[in-house]
């Protein structure tokens, strides 16, 4: 017999395939449904305790930094000059009845880095030494910024004020970017305390007792020191220091909210030899 191949391939490319059944969905069984609900749960309840940690960690964060605001009272008997720093945060200061209240010098912010100045620095200025108080100006120092250029900044923030204080570089790892080395900030600082000193002005360090042992105490112990560290100034050993800012926490009259407390470390007649010696 013969087989008309042409025929039999035709009829096999015309068929038309079966329609496949729909797979069946598959039932969730009353176990597996609970096994949802305790992930939903196991979900749900750890979601809360990471929210009650966070709440947990702030509070513990908040109690750690009140404990750490000791109640330091310093007597006029013992630190007779006393005085305050401030910048535009402090906001509006009322400087005759913080000059009413004991204080005898206030240290003003003037300027940051290569190009930053503090708005309220004139006003401040002005109004201080209006009050009868001794004015100081100083700089918070970019630890990366050259220094030559944060000296200009400086002089040209107080440039055409009476200063009665030494001009003070502010050197601290508190908001502060990271350097590349502490070589490269004593390097920077060298720099600007240069350029000051060049143009015949009087310099002082503030810093704390972490910046001192980095960058302070092997390089620029001749210049005066203003540490912060909160303690009574009694109690303060190991330090040549001039200034001491021991807390960040005090009340004045004249000034909203809470400011930096600090004392010169000798009596009136060493504070008036001090400020002759310019």
């Amino acid at each position: 017999m013969e087989t008309n191949d042409e025929t039999i391939h035709t009829n096999q490319d015309n068929e038309v395939p079966a329609a496949q059944p729909k797979p069946r969905r598959k039932r969730i069984t009353a176990k597996q449904k609970r096994e949802r609900r305790q992930r939903r749960r196991l979900i749900i309840a750890s979601a809360c305790a990471a929210v009650c940690l966070l709440l947990i960690a702030g509070g513990l964060a908040y109690v750690s930094r009140r404990m750490q605001r000791p109640n330091i009272v310093v007597h006029k008997r013992e630190y007779p000059i006393s005085g305050i720093d401030i910048s535009s945060h402090n906001g509006t200061i009322d400087f005759s009845r913080v000059a009413a209240d004991s204080i005898t010098f206030v240290y003003i912010k003037a300027s940051e880095g290569a190009d930053f100045r503090d708005r309220r620095f004139s006003a401040n200025c002005d109004s201080a030494a209006k009050a009868g108080l001794k004015v100081g100006a100083y700089h918070f120092f970019r630890k990366n910024g050259n220094g030559t250029l944060q000296a200009a900044n400086f002089l040209d923030a107080v440039a055409g004020k009476m200063l009665d204080l030494p001009l003070a570089i502010d050197v601290e790892d508190w908001g502060n970017e990271d350097a590349e080395s502490e070589a490269v900030v004593r390097t920077n600082l060298q720099e600007m305390v240069t350029a000051l000193q060049k143009r015949g002005c009087r310099v002082m360090i503030y810093t704390n007792k972490d910046g001192h042992r980095s960058y302070i105490r092997d390089q620029f112990s001749h210049l005066d020191l203003w540490l912060c560290t909160f303690k009574h100034p009694r109690k303060v050993s190991g330090y040549d220091w001039t200034m001491l800012q021991y807390s960040h926490w005090g009340n004045v009259a004249g000034v909203d909210g809470e400011v930096d407390l600090n004392v010169f470390n000798g009596d009136s007649l060493q504070w008036e030899a001090w400020l002759r010696h310019r």
